[in-house]
């Protein structure tokens, strides 16, 4: 037994484990509308046994919307939907928190309604495409240049923030995340290179994450700090955001979202072929800064994560593509089991044979 198996309390819940499934678009959302559906419920009540289950990135607003067939929480029908998928996750045991999502400039205006979309500054996100499905058309386009928002958009926005937490509340989520990683919108304003604001939104460390902290105060007056979460990403350069200075910047969040007291920080650490490496010194650094839940996700193994909670420096791991094609991982790993293969050309739509096994399981394979 390690401490991967051990429980941990979070928003007034005994969690079961320290496994996460994080937040992975799969695209499947019922259409028109966006809206989650009955093959959601089961895909992520099959998927109950993690310790804590974040949704998949789930748009705010039409103009928070980056890629073609995403669920979203901003309407009645939405906020029905869901509450299918948290019912189902209920009922099977488990925990689930929605990840609150405003992409900013990685769309383009065929996701949007025909609206320029908005960001930090005026500046493309570069060699970045998005999905579309134009006319019944689906395939890639290149982003479009952002409009700068306003004072009043960044006020309009932070609003949208707070009724998504409560309709996620509403819906039946345990609570929400703040997806303000991989090079989304509040990503836009905390990165240096993405944000070239010269009011209080920019320039300094402190301004740069003024609207980070006020989208969390906001949804923490809505529905509670301890049920609020926030996702980010120190050292990726997803979408174009890159950070002059990441350790400074990352732990000036860090120590803001201790003060802030939300539930727990979920860093996505750059996972790719090649990336850079986030050292142990800034995790302890970070482990410093923040009291709360820290969950760490990134190519995690059993192995891996055993260090990493041993370490003290995380206390919840999150393991992305095994879960997709392993919906029972917490007991094979306890069991040492083999796990299925993942199979990317799976991920993104399609139909629901590409979504679930012969035998009921759901899984990519």
């Amino acid at each position: 037994m390690t401490l991967l198996f051990e429980p941990i309390e979070l928003a007034g819940k005994t969690l079961k484990n320290r496994i996460v499934m994080p937040p992975m678009t799969r695209s499947r959302s019922t259409q028109p509308g966006d809206i989650a559906n009955d093959l959601m419920a089961t895909y992520y009540a099959q998927r109950a046994s993690a310790g804590l289950i974040v949704s998949e990135g789930t748009q705010i607003s039409e103009l928070g919307k980056g890629y073609a067939w995403t669920p979203g929480i901003y309407s009645n029908e939405q906020v029905v939907g869901w509450s299918k998928v948290t019912s189902a996750v209920h009922s099977a045991g488990g925990v689930m928190f929605a990840q609150l999502w405003h992409v900013g400039r990685v769309t383009h205006s065929d996701n949007t309604g025909g609206v320029q979309p908005i960001s930090a500054s005026a500046i493309a996100a570069k060699d970045v495409k998005v999905f579309v499905d134009t006319n019944g058309a689906p395939g890639f386009v290149d982003t479009q240049l952002p409009r700068e928002m306003s004072k009043q958009d960044i006020t309009h926005v932070i609003g949208e923030f707070r009724q998504a937490a409560k309709n996620a509340v509403n819906a039946g989520f345990d609570g929400i995340e703040l997806h303000a990683a991989n090079g989304y919108l509040i990503n836009q304003f905390l990165d240096s290179e993405s944000n070239a604001r010269t009011d209080e939104y920019g320039g300094s460390v402190q301004n740069r994450i003024r609207f980070l902290i006020e989208v969390v105060n906001a949804v923490s007056d809505e529905i509670g700090s301890s049920k609020v979460g926030v996702r980010l990403a120190p050292l990726t350069t997803l979408n174009g955001t890159v950070d002059e200075n990441p350790e400074e910047t990352y732990l000036a969040v860090s120590e803001a979202l201790n003060k802030a007291g939300v539930g727990y920080m979920h860093i996505a650490e750059a996972d790719w072929d090649d990336a850079p490496l986030m050292s142990v010194e800034f995790k302890h650094a970070i482990r410093k800064a923040y009291s709360g839940v820290l969950i760490y996700a990134g190519k995690y193994t059993k192995e891996r994560a055993d260090k990493a909670l041993s370490e003290g420096w995380a206390d919840m791991i999150g393991f992305g593509r095994p879960f997709v094609s392993n919906p029972d991982l917490p007991a094979r790993l306890k069991q040492g089991k083999p796990l299925n293969s993942h199979n990317p050309d799976t991920l993104f739509g399609g139909a629901e044979q590409l979504y679930r096994l012969s035998n009921g399981i759901i899984a990519s394979k």
